[in-house]
């Protein structure tokens, strides 16, 4: 294979003799600062579904006032996340082993795929996980860069790392599905559809709402808040210690919880009872915004940060020992939490919102689309377990609410989904491994829905094909991500502003034509699911 020549630069380990800003640099710093506000936008469009979805599917509040109430907390946690982000993915990426430029154009082309790929996820309104993104982004970029150039740069990737990152993520998918399905079908069997039933919870809300709050109050305490020096003494104090470890405060808190449940049950009665449910759904839908605030502004500052700290010690001549951590005021944080709401209230952030609800709809009838191969692959699934002994639904008949919504289903599954959903991201954060919302909170939504036995009714093949194709998508997020960053980040390093420019130029192509393409499909679904639930309409129409 031919290797491409270029002229001898410094390494990221050394110091530059000559520390004057070229014009790709200035371009770089530019584009930079324009591709975090743009990211941080786009990262707040697709994660929004994973916040609001168990609140607006159970429709305890309207996607409006759900994203309100989320908002606060999403600012609140960005506003109080650490003021130091680090540049490169721990484990990951080593940018040392690469000169200025280089890097430079790694961290370029990554902000230039990724805006692009959640951007197109988004508008055909599927989930996808920015950190898993940003991973594949990085080994992408140092991969290719690396076959191009030289052995030393195709060593910055640390292999062992990335496959930890990835068995992480599949682990953390397993067991918030086996967790949402075992909770989901025990608290059904106590509970049933009588989740504002007042004997029915003095018998079964003090154990079963007590234990879905002890999850959520450690959720909180170990990844919402461990960047609050006042909690960091109880959360290193819970994790380390063998007396009183996790399991240990997990019991306690439930305990306490359990029995001041039944205490508000006991004194509020049928009030207390109607809001238990549904009071827990948006304490928990709280919890995840704030975290999502403190924890996942890293995804979409960390590249944005890393060219502009690149640059500083370039122009400096400064020493690199210090580069995989930056620095960001709070103002920024604040804004950074402002731009993350403000991709969350957009119309593409709907739809992923409604079609991961859709999905795990109890409805007969829902919006979806999936390709045929998904639809045909379900099918099959489906009509081999028709052939053994078919149990009815456990989910309630769907009904709608007083302003007239379809409620896809109720709040004490919503409960669950939100409570599972924290319970697994602390647990994996207490571990110290990296895990993604979105896998994790998609895999609770499908999980509490086979529980509930939801896919034995209406359009079934549907929503598995549905979640089927949203699985398959997670896979080829990864190559295209791989793929797509490795090509941009040669024509950006060999080409110079020509390939930025290029590049840039490219991504908003794409998005027209996803735009294109995907309000058709929009359109195409629509008139699908009402051919579906009114075919009388359109059997007079073919007359």
């Amino acid at each position: 294979m031919m290797i491409l020549a270029s002229p001898p630069m410094y390494t990221l380990a050394q110091t530059a003799d000559a520390p004057t800003l070229s014009a790709f640099m200035m371009l770089a710093v530019a584009l930079a600062v324009v591709m975090l506000i743009w990211d941080t936008v786009e990262v707040g469009r697709n994660d929004a579904a994973n916040i609001v979805n168990a609140v607006f599917g159970s429709r305890i509040l309207s996607r409006r006032a759900a994203v309100r109430v989320a908002a606060v907390g999403v600012i609140l946690g960005a506003s109080m996340s650490s003021d130091v982000i680090e540049t490169a993915q721990k484990g990951i990426f080593d940018p040392h082993t690469f000169t200025f430029e280089e890097a430079l154009a790694i961290f370029t082309s990554v902000y230039i795929v990724d805006t692009v790929l959640l951007y197109s996820y988004s508008a055909f309104g599927m989930p996808v996980s920015t950190t898993a993104a940003l991973v594949f982004e990085l080994v992408g970029a140092s991969l290719f860069l690396g076959i191009m150039r030289s052995p030393e740069s195709f060593r910055a990737v640390e292999w062992a790392g990335v496959g930890r990152v990835m068995l992480t993520i599949v682990c953390s998918i397993g067991l918030s599905g086996f967790m949402g399905f075992f909770l989901q079908r025990i608290i059904r069997a106590a509970i049933g559809d009588k989740w504002s039933s007042l004997p029915a919870l003095l018998l079964h809300g003090g154990w079963a709402g007590g234990g879905l709050m002890a999850g959520l109050a450690y959720f909180m305490l170990v990844k919402g808040m461990k960047n609050l020096e006042l909690v960091r003494p109880v959360t290193r104090a819970v994790r380390d210690n063998p007396f009183y470890g996790p399991m240990v405060a997990v019991t306690v808190l439930w305990i306490f919880f359990a029995m001041l449940i039944h205490l508000s049950l006991i004194i509020f009665r049928k009030r207390a009872a109607e809001l238990l449910f549904p009071a827990l759904t948006i304490l928990g839908m709280f919890g995840m915004a704030f975290a999502f605030g403190q924890n996942d502004l890293a995804n979409c500052a960390a590249p944005g940060l890393a060219v502009i700290k690149l640059v500083q010690l370039h122009a400096a001549n400064a020493s690199m020992a210090d580069f995989v951590r930056a620095e960001i005021p709070r103002w920024a944080l604040f804004g950074c939490g402002v731009l993350l709401v403000a991709g969350m209230m957009t119309e593409y952030a709907q739809r992923v919102t409604r079609a991961e609800v859709r999905t795990g709809s109890a409805g007969h009838h829902v919006k979806l689309w999936a390709p045929k191969w998904c639809i045909a692959l379900a099918v099959r699934v489906l009509e081999r377990r028709r052939r053994e002994q078919v149990m009815p639904s456990l989910a309630p008949i769907v009904t709608k609410n007083i302003r007239g919504k379809t409620m896809h289903y109720d709040p004490l599954r919503a409960c669950v989904i939100m409570c599972v959903s924290a319970s697994v991201i602390a647990t994996a954060s207490a571990m110290g491994m990296p895990v993604s919302t979105t896998y994790v909170a998609f895999a609770c939504v499908v999980a509490t829905g086979i529980a509930d036995r939801i896919f034995v009714r209406g359009d079934a093949a549907l929503k598995l094909g549905r979640a089927i194709w949203v699985v398959s998508s997670w896979v080829l997020s990864g190559l295209i991500a791989m793929v797509a960053t490795g090509l941009v980040c040669l024509a950006v390093f060999y080409l110079g502003i020509f390939g930025m420019a290029g590049t840039l130029v490219t991504n908003l192509f794409v998005r027209a034509v996803v735009k294109r393409r995907s309000d058709a499909q929009e359109e195409r679904i629509r008139l699908e699911a009402r051919e579906r639930m009114h075919p009388e309409e359109f059997s007079l129409e073919e007359e």
